[in-house]
């Protein structure tokens, strides 16, 4: 089994109306939607975050259980549950305001960490859940204790919004990296972190303190990846897209399970990785996100869709 860590809130989408703006409201949160990917990819996984008991938590939990996901570490609480603003541009690229202060999926606290069974593989943490408090000193705390035992895997998908303070994102991120085997992160984030620095001069940085594989998404110029194999690059896969919401959890969900698919499960398979497993690693991911970003929102693909793109 595979434990996601990290927010779980409703995206509202705002549409402009003769009275107003109205909203459709789905469910979210970078965390829950990998979680959500990795169940339909087939693969045993649990979300570990806090859920409000309020209705719109009650609608996450049910969501989760519908999907497959493991709902056993999930932990209740009276607060609110975070909602986001979401507004789509021309190009189907999302912008984020998120409303969340005091919310239940930032408070997690140390006592609510869980003692994970051997039946748990990896870990993988990521979003505004790195740097929001309660939760982000948690979850690096639950990190440290479990990467001697667990893959670990981080996305940092940066939320200015929701954590101005760049500095403090870098000061986190470094953090968490330490403890991480595999490190997906965007051209987008690493601009807005470390601007001058090329991909392969951060992803070696990140090399020197024990990550085997870093992994940088690039939109429709397709994706790279570094690692003691060198430098792997492949092409975006064509697509119309219709926006691009929930594009990167796919591509982190398709990383996760392609890996478990072929029981590359510890640091020691995933740093023996050759250059075409990770040439197909990568394709394998970029199908999952193509599929997501030709449909509205957070839809993830299934597994069988993904056969059925390999074939086509």
């Amino acid at each position: 089994m595979f434990v996601v860590c990290g927010e779980a809130l409703f995206d509202l989408y705002a549409m402009d109306g003769d009275a107003g703006l109205s909203f459709d409201a789905r469910i979210g949160g970078s965390p829950f939607n990998v979680a959500v990917g990795l169940a339909r990819l087939r693969q045993p996984v649990a979300l570990f975050t806090a859920i409000s008991t309020d209705a719109l938590g009650v609608r996450l939990r049910a969501a989760l259980k519908s999907e497959g996901v493991e709902t056993g570490l999930l932990v209740r609480s009276d607060r609110r549950t975070t909602l986001s603003l979401v507004e789509v541009g021309s190009d189907g690229a999302p912008t984020y305001a998120f409303y969340g202060e005091g919310g239940a999926d930032r408070a997690v606290q140390m006592g609510d960490l869980p003692s994970l069974g051997s039946q748990v593989w990896g870990m993988h943490v990521g979003s505004f859940s790195l740097v929001a408090e309660p939760v982000g000193s948690a979850l690096l705390e639950m990190v440290r204790r479990e990467a001697a035992r667990r893959l670990v895997t981080l996305d940092p998908n940066v939320r200015l919004s929701v954590e101005p303070d760049r500095e403090r994102w870098r000061a986190r991120i470094e953090a968490f990296a330490r403890s991480s085997d595999l490190i997906k992160v965007s051209e987008e984030d690493l601009d807005l972190l470390y601007p001058g620095e090329s991909p392969a001069d951060r992803a070696a940085a990140w090399g020197q303190i024990g990550v085997h594989l870093v992994i940088v998404t690039r939109g429709d110029a397709g994706a790279a990846a570094f690692g003691p194999f060198g430098l792997v690059e492949v092409a975006s896969r064509p697509v119309t897209v219709a926006d691009t919401v929930g594009a990167g959890d796919s591509f982190m969900a398709a990383l996760i399970a392609w890996l478990a698919e072929r029981n590359i499960k510890t640091r020691q398979a995933l740093a023996g990785l050759r250059k075409s497993d990770v040439a197909a690693l990568l394709d394998f991911a970029g199908r999952a996100a193509a599929i997501t970003c030709s449909r509205r929102g957070a839809d993830l693909p299934k597994r069988s869709e993904l056969a059925a793109a390999t074939k086509s």
